[in-house]
């Protein structure tokens, strides 16, 4: 069995190693996931500059009306949004990290999405 605290101690050794080739640039930058146990948080992210182009999570008032719907549609819904704003503002392709998560459940569904909406991940 393990507990809690050992696999949280997992995924971020998993994260960092994939962070090691991951890098956000200004022209590719890179969408991060995280995943707490009620919600998905979803970041465009320049690395280079150090800076947060774009930052959704499905705590957002604009996916409220969904908030009583199963959490995979919820983190589809916040995919579609980060898409959408991510094409008003230029950026087509992004570099997608999943934070040493698997790519499985809301995780997958929030790739999926953006990728429906037309990025390039």
């Amino acid at each position: 069995m393990t507990y809690p605290a050992e696999r949280e101690r997992g995924r971020r050794a998993r994260h960092l190693r994939v962070r090691k080739r991951v890098v956000g640039l200004p022209a590719r930058p890179r969408l991060s996931v995280f995943r707490s146990h009620r919600h998905v948080y979803a970041q465009l992210i320049d690395d280079v500059a150090g800076k947060t182009l774009i930052g959704y999570s499905t705590k957002d008032e604009r996916l409220k009306p969904l908030a009583d719907k199963r959490r995979v549609a919820l983190t589809e819904a916040l995919g579609k949004l980060l898409a959408s704003e991510a094409k008003q503002r230029g950026i087509t392709r992004v570099v997608f990290d999943r934070g040493g998560y698997r790519y499985h459940g809301r995780v997958k569904a929030l790739a999926e999405a953006v990728r429906a909406e037309g990025l390039q991940v």
